[in-house]
């Protein structure tokens, strides 16, 4: 039987694992469908161990239940963060780590085969100079150290502290405190912190997305991929049946709802040539694949289409080019004008027109009407009538008018 470790060597598992505790919860032994009940047990040990603070346990007749809770609104930092630092490691790889950055730190400027040279005499280690040379070769690709060819040889030399700078400028370390609790990639800013003893003692967030950070590895290798204006292969997992499947295509920008706090990446589907939302959270895995030369075209036409977009949806269920949706609203002039101001604010570019006393229409044309449902359910108890070219959208809104009327009208 394989030890129980809390250290982990792939993210990808234990991601849903915490996504699944953090996001839905409330879920049985059972109901964790597609891991067998060891995995199960290895996974929920790991969060109680990494998350202790914040695991709950309630019990439904003789089913245990676990869950995480968290309050944004009382904390200065994420404590999901401390699920990135569980990576596992052998022991020369730690070994490795910290003479490389000493005997550097010491000595200065180094080749591979010095390095190596420089372990065995200063610390009595052997370390094959491969081992050395993909290490430091690694670390440059990663910033921490400089690399630089000087003839036939290539030297590796300490990159100048950042945490030097930090203290001397404590407005810097003002800025890593917002960004690692308000921006993606937040891990970087409180590893920084964690590193130079810095606590948050000037920033909260009322509303926070802490879930977000399960997904900040996918976000990277796409934001790469945007930056280098080449093509994706992503995996993506159905959250509706949880088939797996392939999508490729040209990755143009990333949405956030600050509503549900779901983001998006939008690409452009090489293969059925139209523009298509794809759930961060669903995405498994990404491959960057070709450089793509029309991507600054596809991105000036994905500019021009949100304007046509009420949400992150870029066609609807009908096959139109756009739908019309006309709101008849009655509102009270005298009283009511923050309404009308409402219209116009969150109405994203539609036309608001007074028709009569207290009578206001507001118009739009969308890609989607669907998507306008629960912006158009606030204004229940003001509308007078909605007409649309979604038959979908109309169907809705009356099925939940009745609905409405059968629970607080009807005797």
């Amino acid at each position: 039987m394989s030890e129980f470790k809390e250290l982990i060597k792939s993210f990808s598992k234990s991601r849903e694992y915490v996504r699944d505790f953090f996001v839905y919860g409330f879920k049985t032994r059972e109901e964790f469908g597609g891991w067998s009940g060891r995995t199960y047990d290895n996974e929920r040990r790991r969060l109680e161990s990494w998350l202790s603070g914040f695991v709950r346990q309630e019990y439904c007749g003789k089913e245990k239940n676990i869950y995480l809770s968290v309050d944004s609104n009382s904390l200065d930092t994420n404590p999901l963060y401390r699920v990135w630092k569980a990576k596992s490691f052998t022991d020369n790889d730690i070994m490795l780590h910290f003479y490389i950055l000493d005997y550097l730190e010491r000595f200065g400027a180094q080749t591979a085969d010095k390095i190596t040279d420089g372990i065995l005499s200063e610390y009595g280690f052997v370390f094959d100079v491969q081992t050395v040379r993909r290490k430091c070769n690694q670390y440059a690709k990663e910033g921490i150290l400089e690399k630089e060819r000087g003839g036939k040889e290539i030297w590796y030399r300490s990159r100048p502290s950042f945490f030097k700078m930090l203290y001397s400028h404590p407005g810097l370390g003002n800025a890593v405190k917002l960004y690692q609790l308000f921006s993606p990639l937040g891990i970087v800013g409180n590893t920084i912190m964690e590193n130079a003893e810095l606590s948050n003692d000037l920033f909260w967030v009322k509303h926070n997305f802490f879930v977000h950070t399960l997904e900040d590895e996918i976000l990277l290798l796409i934001l790469s991929a945007m930056h280098q204006e080449k093509t994706v292969l992503l995996t993506v997992k159905s959250t509706r049946t949880d088939n797996l499947k392939k999508a490729e295509g040209v990755p143009l920008k990333i949405f956030s709802s600050t509503r549900t706090g779901r983001r998006y990446v939008v690409l452009y589907f090489l293969k059925r040539k139209h523009f298509v939302s794809v759930r961060l959270d669903a995405v498994k895995a990404v491959e960057l694949k070709d450089s793509y030369p029309d991507f600054r075209a596809f991105r000036g036409k994905l500019e021009k289409n949100q304007k046509k977009a009420w949400g992150i949806s870029f066609q609807n269920s009908e096959h139109r080019r756009t739908e019309h949706v006309k709101m008849t609203l009655h509102i009270h002039e005298d009283s009511e004008a923050f309404i009308v101001n409402r219209l116009k604010r969150e109405g994203k570019g539609g036309k608001v027109l007074r028709i009569a006393p207290d009578t206001f229409t507001y118009e739009t044309e969308v890609f989607d009407a669907n998507e306008m449902l629960p912006w158009i359910r606030t204004f229940l108890g003001r509308i007078v009538a909605l007409e649309s070219d979604s038959r979908r959208l109309n169907a809705l809104f009356e099925r939940d008018f009745w609905a409405m009327y059968q629970m607080y009208c009807k005797e």
